[in-house]
């Protein structure tokens, strides 16, 4: 048995609570995780994971051991980081999941500076604009946007995108401006049928919230898909500025009811819990805490 990898394949067993979940992000079977986390147990002569049908719970002796494994790979892999400089030590594959148009726009522009100081490591690029399960795809971290529902995972807020009112100058030639909020009710508007329905448009008036309900004839479940819809001219629409923010640059887009809008809209990145964070995984999110920066541009 191979103690350190036994080791870590008891670490991340306690941090996904998952046998399968380790085997696939190892690229190994169940079986293999299984029998090295009871041969770990042999050889210590402790019983290290109470395990049931459901769930697998830590026992008092393996808490303990837990926590000690943990400080021990650290050191390893802070010892092994030393020997060189940190591009060349680090590697291996980032799985990462994003919201479609975030990843487009956002993310893939900035890999090219990624891999020239990180030679050594991969991403694989996934792109969703519905929440994953992080156990079962093995997925290292994802971004998402505004509230999170998941308490059980770790958020990093990594910038926040002001809310942006926009349409094409085709649009307001056609229906008009609007100065209120209100006035969406006569407009004819872009309507988002994603995972949060933009059928209602939360503005903030004197620190208040204003809710606006509002229809259309443009509908789609996809954002990028909205952003072309908005250039296109049909319809208005509230969007998170790092979706547009080039077109308003160009004067594609123009936004209206800026002094309407509601707080900007945080962007965290989001991984399952455990003290032992990878160092790839650290060094991509400090990457991109660094460079997506840019999103908090209000103008």
């Amino acid at each position: 048995m191979d103690r350190i990898s036994a080791m870590h394949m008891f670490v991340r067993v306690v941090e996904t609570g998952s046998f399968s979940a380790v085997a696939r992000e190892l690229g190994m079977t169940q079986p293999t995780v299984s029998k090295n986390v009871a041969e770990l147990e042999e050889w210590l002569g402790a019983k290290l994971l109470s395990r049931s049908t459901r769930q697998l719970r830590l026992t008092e002796s393996g808490a303990n051991y837990y926590e000690r494994c943990v400080t021990i790979l650290q050191d390893i892999e802070a010892a092994e980081q030393s020997i060189g400089q940190l591009q060349t030590q680090v590697k291996g594959t980032i799985k990462v999941n994003t919201p479609v148009a975030f990843g487009r726009l956002h993310i893939v522009p900035l890999l090219g500076d990624f891999f020239e100081k990180y030679a050594d490591i991969s991403v694989e690029l996934s792109l969703s604009d519905y929440n994953i399960d992080l156990v079962e795809t093995g997925v290292d971290l994802v971004l998402r946007m505004g509230d999170l529902d998941d308490s059980s995972l770790i958020a990093k807020k990594l910038t926040a995108s002001p809310m942006v009112t926009v349409a094409s100058e085709r649009y307001f030639e056609a229906m008009g401006v609007p100065e209120h909020p209100r006035d969406l009710r006569h407009h004819r508007c872009a309507i988002y049928t994603g995972p949060r329905d933009s059928h209602a448009i939360e503005y903030q008036e004197e620190g208040q919230p204003l809710s606006v309900r509002v229809s259309g004839s443009f509908m789609t479940n996809n954002s990028e898909s909205l952003r072309e819809g908005l250039l296109q001219g049909y319809g208005i629409q509230m969007v998170p500025k790092w979706l547009v923010g080039d077109l308003l640059e160009t004067g594609r887009l123009r936004s209206v009811l800026d002094d309407y809008a509601p707080n900007p809209l945080d962007i965290y990145t989001v991984f399952l819990p455990g003290k032992h964070v990878p160092t790839k995984v650290r060094c991509f999110i400090e990457f991109l805490s660094e460079r997506l920066s840019h999103c908090q541009r209000i103008v």
